[in-house]
């Protein structure tokens, strides 16, 4: 099998898919305040800003400075871990667990759209193959 000749007629098709309103709106929610909010709504209990920052593979400052825009905005409360005082803790407010709800909502509702498309068998595929895919970048360190 030529598989860079396959990776080619991939690289084009992800181009476009790139441009699908679906595949945007899943695509910006893996970045910025969104993905810390997602990424805390996922976690039984309050999460550390260090865990976010290495989950996105960015900055210490960079996230203090989303966590100060999400705290404006009422979303996330931070505050010193009473066990260990060097650390902080970050959580949802009410305000940032409904907007986590209502972001995975239009996100499966996104990822529906597009399943759709497929057959039942073709759907199922592609989840199995999109598995394996994200199981052995995760192995490679991304």
């Amino acid at each position: 099998m030529d598989y860079r000749k396959l990776a080619v007629e991939f690289f084009k098709d992800l181009h476009s898919l790139k441009k699908a309103r679906p595949q945007k709106h899943i695509s910006e929610s893996l970045r910025g305040e969104t993905f810390a909010i997602q990424y805390i709504a996922y976690h039984d209990g309050p999460v550390l800003p260090g865990e976010i920052s290495n989950e996105m593979g960015i900055s210490s400052a960079r996230i203090a400075a989303a966590l100060n825009s999400l705290e404006k905005k009422g979303l996330v409360t931070r505050r010193i871990d009473p066990e260990d005082r060097r650390r902080i803790l970050v959580e949802l407010t009410e305000l940032g667990q409904e907007q986590a709800r209502k972001h995975t909502e239009e996100i499966l509702d996104n990822i529906t759209q597009i399943l759709s498309v497929l057959s039942e068998e073709d759907a199922r595929e592609y989840v199995r193959i999109t598995s394996i895919l994200a199981k052995h970048m995760k192995g490679c360190g991304e």
